[in-house]
């Protein structure tokens, strides 16, 4: 198949995550995505199509969530998941790509295991909780618990997208708060409350590999100033979108290239 996609299953210290293969190259990858509300089961030809820019450099990975969390799972619980997929897979010295949660996971794979990070992009994410972050996911748990997944699906879009990509689509966001509704309530309630346990900032020193930041001014989930917050600790390489929020990776025509060009260098 194009892309070489291939959706699989691996097994993993007490569990079973799933996960998406493509690309063709002699070089990996790993993409941790962010919070979302379904899971990356059926999404590999998707995935393959919007990040094709990898496929030839390298051979992309991504894994998805373990099934069985529990309350008070962290971040830093997923990072040790991912680790273990990579030990299983035999990979090394990966280039990362994490995106808002993914992001918070990416920091913590990297001070725990530099040995499996060659290079990471750090996307849309925080090194440790602000008020803007704590008040959006609290928000999103609150409607989750009450059974308002329109409102959520909803609230998720506007904050994400910026107001230009909204009034352009929206005439699909009625479809969107269908297709996007949580497949298990209670296991993204627990994905969500799970954003709010990075504080990796005092521990950023740790990471000794090259470092790409980049955020959106307009970010109304996690705020741009998170991303500058981290690129200065780490004094890395930054670029801020100044007309876009936390959805840079979709809606920027050049995010794709920006981050193939810094892992390429």
């Amino acid at each position: 198949m194009f892309w070489s996609v291939k959706e699989d299953k691996l097994q993993i210290l007490d569990t079973t995550i799933d996960y998406i293969t493509f690309g063709t190259g002699n070089k990996n990858l790993v993409m941790i995505q962010g919070l979302n509300t379904r899971g990356i089961r059926g999404a590999g030809i998707g995935l393959a199509f919007m990040y094709r820019i990898f496929a030839q450099e390298y051979k992309v990975y991504l894994f998805d969530r373990r099934p069985d969390i529990w309350e008070g799972i962290t971040v830093r619980d997923f990072a040790k998941d991912i680790a273990a997929a990579m030990d299983k897979l035999n990979i090394k010295s990966a280039d990362i790509i994490g995106v808002s949660q993914g992001g918070m996971i990416a920091q913590y794979l990297a001070i725990d295991r530099p040995d499996l990070v060659h290079k990471i992009v750090l996307v849309v994410t925080i090194s440790k909780n602000n008020d803007t972050v704590k008040g959006v996911i609290s928000n999103w748990i609150e409607m989750t618990q009450n059974g308002n997944m329109k409102a959520l699906v909803t609230d998720m879009a506007m904050k994400m997208y910026s107001d230009e990509y909204m009034k352009r689509y929206k005439l699909f966001l009625p479809l969107l708060t269908i297709i996007q509704k949580p497949k298990d309530v209670n296991r993204f309630i627990l994905l969500a409350k799970s954003c709010l346990t990075c504080e990796a900032y005092e521990e950023l020193d740790k990471i000794t590999c090259p470092v790409l930041v980049i955020g959106g001014k307009r970010d109304k989930v996690v705020s741009g100033e998170a991303s500058v917050e981290i690129a200065d600790k780490l004094k890395c390489e930054m670029y801020l979108y100044e007309k876009l929020g936390h959805a840079v990776y979709e809606e920027a025509k050049d995010f794709n290239q920006k981050v193939f060009d810094f892992l390429k260098k």
